[in-house]
């Protein structure tokens, strides 16, 4: 009988995002149980990464834990984010949250909008 390989952990982070995650859930005005990361369509180059705090799992969300920090993602963006590196970059006149993601393809100038291809097709298209 063949065994079950694990499955993929679908995002990681370094550990400046996952002290930023830390620290923005501590001051909260509310318990949270994680922050959900997804996928939307829109901007100039077709997509844009989301984030916002989540209340509660859903029943078919991909849960990551990771450096401490518990991270859901909405099933429909799974492909999208497959092997993907959240991070935490801050520069001289900003901080962001910057998503380093082996399924991008391009994105526009502004920086907020990206195209994406699910993980499997166009692997080499990718790098």
């Amino acid at each position: 009988m063949a065994s079950l390989r694990p499955r993929p952990q679908v995002m990681r982070l370094t550990e400046a995002a996952a002290a930023r995650i830390q620290d923005i859930m501590a001051r909260a005005d509310k318990p949270f149980v994680g922050v959900r990361v997804g996928v939307k369509n829109g901007g100039c180059a077709g997509m844009a990464y989301t984030m916002e705090y989540a209340e509660a799992a859903h029943p078919h969300d991909e849960v990551v834990e990771d450096k401490g920090v518990k991270i859901l993602i909405d099933p429909k963006a799974v492909m999208f984010l497959l092997g993907t590196e959240m991070d935490f970059r801050t520069e001289k006149l900003s901080s962001q949250f910057v998503f380093n993601n082996p399924n991008q393809t391009s994105a526009c100038g502004c920086g907020e909008s990206v195209q994406l291809t699910p993980a499997g097709e166009g692997a080499a298209e990718a790098h």
